[in-house]
Order: structure tokens, then C-alpha cells, then sequence
């Protein structure tokens, strides 16, 4: 089991789903948290109950406003003097055809989903940086790609740019801050059941959709995603850097469709 106690850690998106499992699951390694989002009220409800596991406290931080990650960072630091892993998970999804498709859509993902995470990777790496050369153990970033930085899906253009984006920005922070011990690592989930994914749960068709390209055959849940992030935040994966891991039941070696049970 991975420990994590005392370490100090922040999660960015992290009022609702896979953010929210992966600042539980730290908790429960006994880390303190500082959750970061832009919706405060989901934000505040999700500190107010992660509290009972471990110290957990909500900052507002829109993830593309550098301001805004600077406070981020700096009200962490206040509260804590230090931090120890950082997940970038904050990320958004705005559909449309490549033909069709919005420059300001494609902006706004972009920066949310990959200049948000090189955002905060460098304003936390600056702050481990310093923190190696006082003596102390280098700390552990994990960002959140997908397995759509792998494959396209036309009509999520930004989307599968961002988390290719993302894929290659982690190669670079884990080569850049190799030589202080500071590990860079990703996650690539595959259909997750979060509120992103939920119509799929009461929608046969699109469930259907989904199963028949998910070799295990069925959906996966945000805690299993949590576990991952805690392995790689933990010396257990002291020798890992540089990878994006894929929890996806499958999918990604997966270049047919497979049957779906009626009742999976």
C-alpha cells in the first residue's frame, strides 16, 4: 500500500469526479489535500466532506489564468510550507466537426487542458526545485491524459489535441526535472463513469457503443483511476517517470469491436 502520510498534495479539478476519488484516495494515504476548481460551491461541499478523512481545503483556481495559479500555489505553501504531489487533472470538453468547430472552443480547451497543466507543473516544480536543494525528498507530478491522445475522435478536436499535448508535456517535465529526482507521470483513463460519461448509463445505444469497444466489458469508475495516481505519488513507483499509463478495460490494443452481453 502506498503512504503517503503527511505529504502535502494539490488536485486540480477536483470538486466531482475523477479529481474528487483521487483527492480521496490521497486522504486516505494520509496526505493533506488543497483541492483546487472553479465551481466553488461543488468545491467547498467536496473540502467540507473530504475533511473527514484528513486535513482537505478548497482554493477557486481557474487552471489557464496564470494569476490564478499563482495563488493557487501560494495559498498551499501558506498553509502547509510546503507540497509534495501535484495531479493535474482540471480538464474540459467542448464537442464540434473539424469543419465546424470554433476557434474559441479550441482555444478554451487548450488552455484549460494542456496550458493549465504546464501552468501549474512549473509554478509547483519551481517550489520542489527548491525544496531538493534544502534536502528534502523530491516530490511527484501526475497529469491526466486520456486514451484519446492516442486515437481521434472527429467531432472532439480539442479534446484529443489537448491530451496528445499533454502526453508529450509530461516526456518533458520528467526529462527536465529528472536530476533533482522529481517524477512526471500521466494517466491515460479510457470511459470512465463520471458525470461526463452518466448518459451513457441510461442510454442502451451509447452503452452499448461503448461496451463493444471496452474488452473487459464494462465501464470503469473513478476510484480506479485514484489508485494509479496514488501508486505513482508514492515511492512505490520511485523508479517511473516519463510514462502515461492507460486504465482504459483494453481498449487501446483493441482494433475490432467485441459482443456485449444484454446485461453488462
Amino acid at each position: 500500500m502506498p503512504n503517503l502520510e503527511n505529504k502535502i498534495a494539490i488536485v486540480t479539478g477536483a470538486a466531482q469526479g475523477i479529481g474528487y476519488a483521487i483527492a480521496e484516495r490521497l486522504l486516505r494515504e494520509r496526505a493533506k489535500v488543497v483541492i483546487a476548481d472553479v465551481n466553488d460551491a461543488r468545491g467547498q461541499e467536496a473540502a467540507k466532506t473530504l475533511s473527514k478523512i484528513n486535513s482537505c481545503t478548497y482554493i477557486h483556481c481557474d487552471v489557464s489564468q496564470k494569476l490564478d495559479v499563482h495563488n493557487l500555489v501560494a495559498s498551499a505553501l501558506d498553509l502547509h510550507d510546503r507540497i509534495d504531489i501535484l495531479v493535474n487533472n482540471a480538464g474540459m470538453l467542448i464537442g464540434g466537426e473539424f469543419l465546424e468547430l470554433d476557434e474559441e472552443d479550441f482555444d478554451r480547451v487548450l488552455s484549460v487542458n494542456l496550458k493549465g497543466a504546464f501552468l501549474c507543473g512549473q509554478a509547483v516544480a519551481k517550489h520542489m526545485v527548491e525544496q531538493v536543494r534544502k534536502g528534502d525528498e523530491p516530490g511527484a507530478i501526475i497529469n491526466m491524459s486520456s486514451v484519446n491522445a492516442v486515437f481521434a475522435i472527429p467531432n472532439q478536436v480539442p479534446y484529443s489535441v489537448s491530451k496528445g499535448g499533454v502526453n508529450q508535456l509530461t516526456k518533458v517535465m520528467a526529462l527536465s526535472l529528472a536530476e533533482y529526482g522529481i517524477r512526471v507521470n500521466a494517466i491515460g483513463p479510457g470511459s470512465i463513469m463520471t458525470d461526463m460519461l452518466a448518459s451513457v448509463a441510461n442510454d442502451k445505444a451509447a452503452r452499448h457503443k461503448v461496451l463493444s469497444r471496452t474488452p473487459m466489458g464494462r465501464i470503469g469508475d473513478p476510484s480506479e483511476i485514484a489508485s494509479i495516481a496514488a501508486f505513482l505519488a508514492s515511492s512505490d513507483a520511485s523508479y517511473v517517470t516519463g510514462q502515461t499509463i492507460y486504465a482504459d478495460g483494453g481498449r487501446l490494443g483493441l482494433n475490432y469491436t467485441v459482443p456485449v452481453k444484454d446485461d453488462a
